[in-house]
């Protein structure tokens, strides 16, 4: 039986499912022992509360970091802990993190060398996979500009792999001041269209730094990130296939700039 105290921390904790209550609260969920344990790796002192089941059998390591960054550890029931989870299979494993708040010039100021830009992206699954995918070709950071899905949403984080953690996200901003601040910056900003420059042509070109807009996986980029972009960019299709999902076209544009950059 769950104490008065933590009853409410649990009732806060589930509002955080709502991208409403994440904003208010400036806090989101993470679940499962592998996200929790990049999280508390990689950013500790962002943890507000961890809630455990006791089948749920976090490593030592992980409780250990818990404890170090004084991290409260709550002992939940498998239904409270199924009241957090947005899974049908819950881990028994949720923290409460603190929604990072990171500032575009903040990012820019480093000289990043390869920016990711989610224009419009409404799918969170492909949203957190971009993530992830960013993180691994080396990306300075991912930008998702106003309007596209929350990244710090439960799915989206899932998706992410723990990247979330590792790469910086900045979120609200409008296209148009995003693609001025990015060019004041120095990195060139490319497109990616039905149309354009063969991405498999572009060798020179992407060694300069470089951010990518990547539009709605429905209806691709709006008209302002194409015609505000140095260069349109399109993936050859060699087969009969129309077009790749988000993810799969972030991956080859991401790795393309990463190999020419790398050299």
């Amino acid at each position: 039986m769950i104490t008065s105290p933590q009853n409410a921390r649990v009732a806060a904790a589930r509002k955080l499912r709502q991208g409403k209550e994440r904003a208010a609260a400036r806090a989101f969920l993470v679940e499962g022992p592998h996200a929790v344990g990049v999280a508390l790796r990689s950013a500790p002192g962002s943890i507000r509360e961890l809630f455990v089941t006791a089948g749920a059998d976090p490593d030592d390591d992980a409780l250990r970091r818990a404890d170090a960054a004084g991290v409260p550890v709550s002992r939940v029931s498998e239904r409270v802990a199924a009241a957090l989870s947005e899974t049908r299979h819950p881990q028994g494993v949720i923290a409460v993190v603190d929604l990072p708040d990171i500032p575009l010039d903040a990012v820019l100021s480093q000289r990043a060398r390869l920016v990711v830009v989610l224009v419009g992206a409404a799918d969170p699954g492909n949203a957190g996979t971009v993530i992830r995918t960013a993180d691994a070709a080396g990306a300075d950071a991912v930008i998702v500009t106003r309007g596209s899905v929350d990244p710090f949403g439960g799915k989206c984080v899932r998706a992410s792999a723990g990247s979330i953690f590792h790469v910086p996200v900045v979120t609200g901003v409008e296209l148009g001041a995003t693609i001025t601040a990015l060019r004041e910056a120095g990195l060139q900003v490319l497109a990616t269209t039905l149309d354009g420059a063969d991405l498999d042509s572009l060798a020179v070109e992407l060694t300069a730094p470089t951010a990518w807009l990547f539009g709605s996986e429905a209806h691709g980029l709006e008209t302002a990130g194409v015609d505000g972009a140095d260069l349109r960019v399109r993936i050859p299709m060699h087969g009969r296939a129309e077009s790749l999902n988000l993810a799969t076209a972030a991956a080859l544009c991401l790795y393309a700039s990463a190999r020419a950059q790398r050299g």
